[in-house]
């Protein structure tokens, strides 16, 4: 390899040389760490070097007065001589920086690299008649930036998660490039701190690392497996003659490594993570560099596996946590589809349906009727798992185990080796788990599940329990749904209007949509009706809680109004009254009520209304123009105390104008990012249609549109909507 130099056009013209002659550059040289050479002549007779160029490049004074190609024949084939030939020849000095050169006879070179200096020498009338040589090696620093950028891009490996075996792998070939004379190896510790598995060894025959991998941890077990005990740096000079490797001399020699040099790689929290170690092939004690080399490497290894076992752990963590969720919506999955089922028989075939083949090919399900055992439900996952279900061994293996379970009202599993009634295992059949259907209190039948594959795990048993519990409850509650739903929607029915009254010179409209599956009466209520001059009362509210007690609360509110109405002129009379009632109920004290009462009649140019709100959600008057207004006016809650303190609010509206009134059911919808639906987004909402919009009933279902975009179909609290429109 020729020499080049550092940077384009770095030969120049220099002032000539001092024509000093050999004597006085040995005398300026001698001593300095700096390389030097003085040639002489075309053929660069070596007339004087000092101790630093004989250490580099090797021989001794002895030489001196032979050409140097002579001395130090390597140099000719990496175009030093020709470089020489050029500065002699054209008088012109070269400079090198980092420059390569492989000395030494072969079987025994070594590289360096040097900073070169050729300075062509003149006699006294100027002339060129030899060339001197300055140069410094820079082989340390040259592999200490190789060394440090191999760290680095380690490192960057480890920040962005390489596999650790592709780190560990390039980190040996670095070591390996930059001192071919060691060979690298990295073990990992189990778990257990029990034994050491192979990590990466490019270098080392691939018997060898199979031979040491999985090798014990322990005292006077080799290099590294004594180092991972002790937990300190083993140094073994000669492999052929330490105790240590007793065992391992002949796999060694076998190898061609003779001396192993190891370092336990310690963790943050000084757990063993494994060793790091260092092979020579000829005996040989460690040089200070080596160490320091060891203790760097080792610690970017501790870096690499700890970086590597955290994400190992996250990634398992998040698997478990996938399997948990795929667990979870698993059965949440099946429980809604069972309990959509509103039939007992059907819901139990729903679940023997969903278990096969998701957790086992095989399924049936029994119950007891009339205190007979029946089979109700099967499910196979293919026709030669049907013909064994139908097997009448199997079958009556089958009903015994399910017989234990109903007496014992415990889950019973087994696998191949026993089976169902402990009689001889069915062809096929590799285990089974017999699961209770229990409800309050008592076990009315079972799910079983045959594998005919592989023996079920616990965590397939855990999903057939847990999915056994759900599905009895459902079981359970299909005989009552349907007569609860039809006695809740009766009550509600009767606790509504049941259609609202033609209003001269007024379109009313109303909604009502019951919470959840409308098991329960709710408390939300509207009504309409007729007073004495031609006037209407209307009202809307909510009364608190669901059920009976809400049912008969409401009746006693709209009962109250439409007496007290009739008798009053006044709708904060109306109000008063029915606050009275209610604080003076006896069935429960705190049982309150918002609500919004209104009188409206009639005039040739408008409706005049005369309202009031006690604690409800603010009507909102959406005029003809598209705007919408908020009556703020309000009183406190009904039933909360002995007298209610409340003004009334004057209304009109003309042609177009809407008097819009909701329960709290819509304004505090929720939607999935759990905010709610509130005033603000139903006065955008209607705000948003087209102007004119008329028609009640087509802003009921605006509104009802926006609620359910917003929230969705399912609802937590009854919704429930009164819109006049004048005509």
């Amino acid at each position: 390899m020729s020499l080049q130099s550092d940077r384009p056009g770095a030969i120049t013209a220099y002032p000539r040389s001092t024509p000093w002659r050999s004597a006085e550059y040995e005398d300026l040289f001698d001593q300095a760490p700096v390389i030097f050479a003085a040639l002489s002549g075309p053929s660069h007779l070596l007339e004087a070097a000092n101790p630093a160029f004989f250490e580099a490049f090797g021989g001794d004074r002895a030489g001196t007065g032979a050409p140097i190609a002579d001395l130090v024949p390597e140099l000719v084939p990496q175009g030093v001589i020709d470089r020489l030939d050029a500065v002699y020849r054209t008088g012109t000095p070269f400079r090198a920086r980092g420059a390569r050169l492989v000395l030494g006879v072969p079987g025994a070179e070594r590289e360096g690299f040097f900073d070169f200096t050729y300075e062509p020498r003149r006699d006294a009338v100027g002339e060129v008649d030899g060339v001197v040589v300055l140069a410094v090696e820079t082989t340390v620093y040259h592999h200490a930036q190789l060394l440090a950028a191999e760290q680095r891009i380690l490192l960057e490996q480890i920040a962005r998660d390489a596999p650790l075996g592709e780190i560990l792998t390039g980190m040996a070939r670095a070591i390996e490039e930059l001192s071919p004379e060691l060979i690298v190896s990295v073990l990992l510790a189990d778990p257990e701190g029990a034994h050491l598995w192979h990590g990466t060894g490019p270098g080392l025959p691939d018997f060898y690392n199979e031979a040491i991998d999985g090798i014990a941890i322990g005292p006077d077990i080799g290099s590294c497996g004594t180092a991972a005990h002790l937990r300190v740096p083993v140094i073994v000079t000669d492999i052929a003659t330490d105790h240590r490797w007793d065992g391992y001399h002949d796999l060694a020699a076998r190898a061609g490594v003779a001396a192993c040099w190891s370092t336990p790689i310690l963790a943050t929290d000084d757990r063993l993570l494994g060793t790091f170690a260092m092979y020579h092939r000829a005996p040989k004690a460690p040089e200070d560099k080596d160490l320091a080399l060891s203790a760097a490497f080792a610690r970017i290894a501790a870096l690499a596996i700890e970086r590597h076992q955290a994400t190992e752990a996250r990634r398992a963590a998040q698997e478990r946590e996938k399997e948990a969720r795929e667990d979870l919506a698993f059965v949440l999955d099946a429980s809604t589809a069972i309990t959509r089922e509103l039939h007992y028989a059907d819901c139990l075939q729903c679940l023997a349906r969903l278990t096969v083949p998701t957790l086992a090919p095989l399924c049936s399900v029994h119950v007891v009727e009339d205190g007979r055992t029946r089979r109700i439900a099967v499910a196979a996952a293919s026709r030669a798992e049907e013909d064994l279900l139908a097997s009448p061994v199997l079958r009556d293996q089958v009903d015994r185990a399910v017989a234990r379970v109903l007496a014992s009202g415990t889950t019973e599993t087994g696998h191949t080796g026993t089976s169902p009634g402990d009689g001889p295992v069915p062809p096929g059949v590799t285990g089974y788990v017999c699961a209770p259907l229990a409800t309050r209190g008592r076990t009315f039948g079972a799910l079983t599940l045959l594998a005919t594959d592989r023996p079920l795990d616990s965590h397939v048993i855990a999903l057939a329990e847990e999915l056994a519990r759900r599905a009895a409850s459902s079981a359970d509650n299909a005989h009552q749904f349907s007569d609860r739903v039809q006695l809740a929607r009766d009550l509600q029915a009767g606790l509504l209007p049941p259609e609202l009254p033609r209003i001269p010179g007024a379109d009313l409209a109303a909604s009502y949509y019951p919470a959840g599956e409308g098991l329960e009466v709710g408390g939300d209520f509207y009504d309409v009706f007729p007073l004495p001059d031609d006037r209407w009362a209307f009202m809307i509210g909510d009364v608190c809680g669901r059920g009976a007690l809400a049912a008969t609360t409401t009746g006693m509110v709209r009962h109250t109004a439409r007496a007290a109405a009739r008798l009053l002129h006044d709708p904060a009379a109306v109000v008063d009254a029915i606050n009275t009632a209610l604080t003076g109920n006896a069935l429960d004290e705190d049982y309150f009520v918002s609500l919004v009462y209104g009188e409206l009649r009639h005039t040739p140019s408008h409706l005049a209304l005369e309202l009031i709100r006690a604690g409800h959600v603010p009507p909102l008057v959406r005029r003809t123009d598209g705007t919408v207004e908020q009556l703020v006016q309000s009183g406190l809650l009904l039933g909360i105390a002995p007298e209610f303190d409340g003004a009334a609010c004057r209304l009109d509206l003309y042609t177009g104008d809407s008097l819009v009134l909701v329960t709290d059911g819509i304004t505090e919808a929720r939607s999935a990012a759990g905010e709610f639906f509130d005033e603000h987004r139903l006065a955008e909402a209607l705000v948003a249609l087209p102007a004119p919009f008329s028609g009640a009933a087509a802003l009921v279902e605006a509104i009802h549109a926006s609620v359910t975009a917003f929230a969705g179909r399912s609802t937590p609290d009854d919704q429930a909507a009164l819109v006049l429109t004048a005509t």
